[in-house]
């Protein structure tokens, strides 16, 4: 009877240590890197990059890249899917260029290339500054409805969603994707917080990150400083940690996109350092 109950006691303890037990937010299968296609040095051919995340470790990316990188989108796609690599968002930017129904020619390229490889995923939208110069804030909110209104019905047909990113200007601040997330309710439209667009929303960061928490998709970590500079590997800033911990304590479990964003460098070396500063992230219990 005694080692029945000691064999009782072993299991329940087993239980409830497995119940706590806390996954690290930044195991490599919860990271996506970002932005290593277009800012490459060494400008790798799309079977080196994906050879080239492999070695690191990961088993996932964003593609974004310039109009050469969309011409072969469908080959690095391909690739991906073969390597076991998913594709996790795809980006496209909109600038006066578009209109309703005319997007420019790579973006286009966009769909065509889901369309092709029937990729599932997400469509990260950023939108230029000047695609709303000289615009009420009515005028602009109707704009970007109607953006983003067409934007989704064309990522349905494609199996996919669209995700704001907040790239600057207008579109960037988080109280507009708020609002027209909340204007359009039939689409399920995601949000995507970069930390190194974030520089001017420093000190509203706490209160805006509740409010955008139930509708982030992604969040891409850099390195925070007050007052800049942009970009800066994880860990060498000075606000990064706590707003990373502020994020996680509101529930938030990932995934986190990591940067390869640094001109004239090897991606690879960039994502190492990042990789590197995560680890020195020390997570609030």
């Amino acid at each position: 009877m005694m080692k029945r109950q000691l064999l009782l006691l072993a299991i329940l303890l087993v239980m409830i240590f497995s119940c706590h037990k806390v996954e690290n937010p930044f195991r490599t299968e919860n990271l996506i890197p970002w932005s290593i296609v277009a800012f490459d040095k060494l400008e790798r051919t799309p079977s080196e990059r994906l050879a080239m995340l492999k070695k690191l470790g990961f088993s996932q990316y964003a593609f974004g890249g310039r109009k050469k990188h969309i011409e072969t989108m469908v080959t690095e796609l391909n690739i991906a899917r073969a390597e076991g690599i998913k594709i996790s968002a795809v980006w496209l930017y909109i600038n006066n260029k578009d209109t309703l129904r005319n997007l420019k020619r790579a973006n286009e390229m966009v769909f065509e290339s889901l369309k092709a490889t029937g990729v599932s995923t997400q469509i990260w939208i950023g939108i230029d500054a000047e695609f709303f110069e000289g615009l009420t804030q009515r005028q602009s909110l109707k704009k970007a409805l109607d953006m983003i209104s067409f934007l989704s019905e064309k990522a349905q047909k494609v199996n996919c969603k669209i995700a704001l990113y907040n790239h600057g200007g207008w579109f960037g601040e988080l109280e507009n994707q708020l609002e027209i997330i909340k204007c359009l309710p039939q689409y399920d439209i995601g949000i995507v917080y970069n930390f190194h667009h974030a520089h001017e929303q420093l000190e509203k960061y706490r209160s805006i990150i509740k409010q955008i928490h139930p509708f982030l998709w992604c969040v891409n970590l850099n390195g925070m400083k007050k007052g800049g500079p942009k970009i800066i590997p994880i860990g060498e800033g000075d606000l990064e940690e706590e707003m990373i911990n502020c994020i996680l304590k509101l529930g938030y479990k990932g995934p986190f996109g990591i940067l390869g964003h640094v001109k004239g460098d090897d991606v690879a070396l960039i994502l190492k350092k990042n990789l590197k500063g995560l680890k020195s992230i020390h997570i609030a219990k």
